[in-house]
């Protein structure tokens, strides 16, 4: 199955589990909104339970689920089958997050069965070395910010992303790469994307915000300065 485009740049509005059902709804219902009026890909973290909800009832979102496992039609009381996400209408995933880490035996095989289904993979790395580990499996997305900043407000220097970019692109550079680690302001995203990154997105710095859809929406005109000229 041929996975959906993802244009650059991109953001990334990732509620984990502070938001659930209509709350997170009303949110993907706004950044959907934007997403047409900014002409910008976003994508949207869902709890499975949420993905046919949202997918439902939004048009432009890359609907994305927090984690997948790499198990097979059958066997597996308790985990997240990849084809019961990918036809409630998930199209992306995150992989081994900070919060949900996985060996690198459950991360490879993950990625296969997403890849065979035609889900996008973002991968987690929190460090040059697992950056390294990470590009070499060929995402389509990496994630690269150190875990003590996440959740902070506090972003990566602005030397660790260029590192970490030039790192990654060295190994592959199809490979699109995520720098999110505490973006909590327009300013935020304007430093992530100006280390080269092609993406950046935010978690308690939207959902928690006085007015989480005004904060986004700054975000995301922020982003859109970085189009290019097509």
């Amino acid at each position: 199955m041929k996975k959906r485009t993802l244009r650059t740049p991109f953001f990334v509005v990732n509620p984990k589990a502070y938001l659930y059902g209509k709350q997170a709804l009303a949110l993907a219902k706004a950044a959907d909104e934007l997403s047409s009026l900014y002409d910008i890909d976003i994508l949207f973290t869902v709890q499975q339970a949420d993905v046919s909800l949202i997918k439902q009832a939004t048009t432009h979102l890359f609907i994305t689920v927090q984690h997948l496992d790499g198990i097979e039609i059958g066997r597996g009381m308790g985990y997240v089958l990849p084809e019961a996400v990918a036809e409630a209408g998930a199209e992306a995933t995150f992989l081994n997050h900070a919060e949900h880490p996985m060996t690198l035996q459950e991360l490879t095989k993950a990625m296969q069965r997403s890849n065979e289904l035609g889900i996008l993979t973002i991968v987690c790395a929190n460090s040059l070395t697992e950056a390294r580990a990470a590009a070499s499996l060929k995402p389509d997305v990496m994630v690269c910010e150190p875990t003590e900043l996440i959740g902070t407000g506090q972003t990566s220097d602005l030397q660790y992303m260029t590192e970490t970019n030039r790192v990654v692109r060295e190994i592959d550079p199809e490979i699109l790469i995520l720098q999110a680690a505490g973006i909590s302001s327009a300013v935020d995203v304007e430093k992530a994307l100006s280390s080269g990154a092609d993406g950046t997105g935010g978690t308690s710095g939207i959902v928690q915000a006085e007015d989480p859809v005004q904060t986004l929406t700054e975000m995301i005109k922020q982003a859109v300065k970085y189009k290019k000229e097509d």
